[in-house]
């Protein structure tokens, strides 16, 4: 049986409940982005494997880096984090193809996968502006690391 959170919220209740979904669908996100980033390291082949999965891994390290801070954020709120398996099963907006994959597939799917992520995260932004400066700050960080692998990864289709 949960327990009353024994953490205050400098938030009031309505503006804790809104920042709170935000976190909890921006942990979903990023909890999915280190599992399919993973998925694609372990599936890829192609001529340009090496390079291609060393750089899965550091999409997967900043997905989890990110994913911790977005919880402990949520804690540090009032909020109860939820990264189970099956809350981010029944959440995932975001896609990977079955079976292994060749390194043009896995680029193209990467890249798609942080649009989509990038899309989210700049409309939980604008939706922080007014209930939580300092979660919107967090946000910003996010994005800015996630737009920069973006950049990343898009170069590789030149």
């Amino acid at each position: 049986m949960p327990v009353k959170s024994p953490i205050s919220s400098p938030l009031g209740q309505a503006e804790k409940d809104a920042v709170g979904e935000v976190l909890q669908s921006t942990l979903v996100d990023l909890i999915d982005l280190s599992l399919i980033a993973k998925q694609a390291h372990w599936n890829i082949v192609g001529k340009n494997f090496r390079s291609v999965h060393l750089q899965l891994d550091e999409l997967v390290t900043l997905a989890r880096t990110y994913t911790d801070e977005v919880a402990e954020r949520a804690s540090a709120l009032g909020v109860s984090p939820n990264g189970k398996a099956r809350t981010v099963a029944d959440n995932s907006v975001l896609d990977f193809p079955e079976g292994w994959q060749d390194e043009d597939t896995v680029i193209s799917t990467v890249v798609s996968t942080l649009a989509k992520l990038i899309e989210r995260l700049r409309t939980r932004i604008e939706a922080t502006d007014k209930p939580d400066l300092v979660t919107q700050d967090l946000l910003i960080e996010i994005t800015k690391q996630v737009e920069q692998a973006h950049w990343m990864w898009q170069a590789q289709q030149a």
